[in-house]
């Protein structure tokens, strides 16, 4: 029989609705034509990879060495370990080691191994809103409980919040940063006052909450730079892929790091290489460990991404919505129209009879709203101009 949560979520209106919502378009391009579905439902990335990815494909396939599609320790390869250092150390400016990281199949298995190694059952975790839908999934997987806490108005942290949701099943704040689905940048200010705060609640309660910072959007940014963390709180730990930078979310590669400074960071890496073992990926894919130890500083260029947020805030602003303007990432975070009084599955339905496809923010913990991914075609973006203004007129 099958496992009765795992039933009522799966029927749940609000599962996986990114998933249907691709799926849905698949079938609508079937009919219509690939020009006339404005598809914004995934956040598929659909820039080509750089050519030192390519290149490093090429090199590592040519490799034929015995036992090179064979095992390595759970925890990766240890020049790509090492590389993965070097790289974290270069984005949080403190130095990091090879020991501070575990190879992870993507960034939701970073998450996953990274809770596993966390939650005691019926602990905590703090969430701000809106956040990527499938946080619920991965902290139910492993007996935990999801403390939303809303942002302000323009979705920056509201660290008060986050201090009232603490207590003392509290095992860790989750941030995103910039953010799935609404484009902010946490800035320095409030990473800072953030940090302070739950240095003076572990001072407090004898037990420091960590700071999980997930971070595969981290180099898409408008011209604002994603804040540092390890140099400001000893309990964090960064959980992040090359799946949206490098534009290979398929292959499913992304790491673990703690931060160097943490006063259980052996304990957190043996636990995080248990957890990446016995959650049954055993290791990240031996390729792609080649691949992006080659390949990890690939120069890439986002003015594609910085172009289409522009073009579609313009489109929203023809059609009368309101939307937070994104900082990074490649999301539009969009209201509801007022009369429909923030039905926002209602109102993605609706958008449906005009061949537009966006996820409704109840899949976010933002009802009221919904998403666009800009991060199609151009053309569809254009094209929808009209769409849009028919579907908000109409509605």
């Amino acid at each position: 029989m099958i496992s009765k949560k795992v039933k009522d979520i799966v029927e749940s209106p609000s599962n996986g609705v990114i998933r249907k919502m691709f799926e849905e378009g698949a079938i609508l391009k079937q009919k219509y034509g690939a020009d006339k579905v404005y598809d914004f439902s995934i956040g598929n990335p659909d820039l080509d990879p750089p050519q030192k990815v390519v290149d490093a494909v090429r090199e590592v396939a040519a490799d034929t060495t015995h036992l090179r599609h064979g095992y390595m320790p759970n925890a990766g390869y240890p020049e790509t370990r090492a590389a993965m250092a070097v790289k974290t150390a270069k984005e949080q400016g403190v130095p990091v080691t090879a020991d501070c990281v575990v190879m992870e199949v993507g960034a939701g298995g970073a998450l996953n191994v990274v809770l596993k190694s966390l939650l005691n059952p019926g602990e905590e975790i703090v969430i701000p809103c809106p956040y990527f839908a499938e946080y619920n999934n991965y902290v139910h997987n492993h007996e935990g409980v999801v403390v939303p806490v809303k942002t302000k108005e323009d979705f920056s942290l509201d660290v008060d919040a986050i201090k009232a949701a603490l207590g003392s099943k509290t095992a860790a704040v989750l941030i995103n940063s910039p953010n799935n689905p609404s484009g902010r940048i946490y800035d320095e200010a409030d990473l800072v006052a953030l940090t302070d705060m739950l240095k003076e609640f572990g001072a407090k309660t004898g037990r420091y909450p960590y700071l999980i910072c997930d971070e595969p959007y981290r180099d898409i940014t408008y011209g604002k730079k994603v804040a540092t963390v390890f140099d400001k709180y000893e309990y964090s730990v960064i959980a992040t892929s090359f799946a949206k930078n490098l534009s290979v979310p398929g292959e499913r590669v992304g790491y673990v790091c703690v931060n160097p400074a943490c006063p259980e960071k052996a304990d957190f890496i043996a636990a995080a290489i248990f957890c990446t073992r016995v959650l049954g990926f055993v290791n990240c894919p031996a390729f792609f460990q080649k691949v992006i130890a080659k390949s990890w500083d690939a120069e890439c260029d986002f003015s594609t991404y910085e172009k289409r947020m522009k073009e579609i805030c313009e489109v929203m602003d023809y059609a009368g919505l309101k939307y937070a303007k994104p900082e990074g990432a490649f999301y539009l975070w969009v209201k509801c129209p007022d009369k429909w009084n923030d039905d926002d599955m209602a109102f993605t339905n609706h958008l449906k009879k005009y061949n537009i496809l966006c996820a409704p923010g109840s899949g976010f913990a933002g009802k009221g709203w919904f998403r666009i991914a800009y991060c199609c075609s151009e053309q569809s973006i254009l094209n929808s101009k009209e769409a849009f203004k028919k579907a908000v007129i109409e509605g």
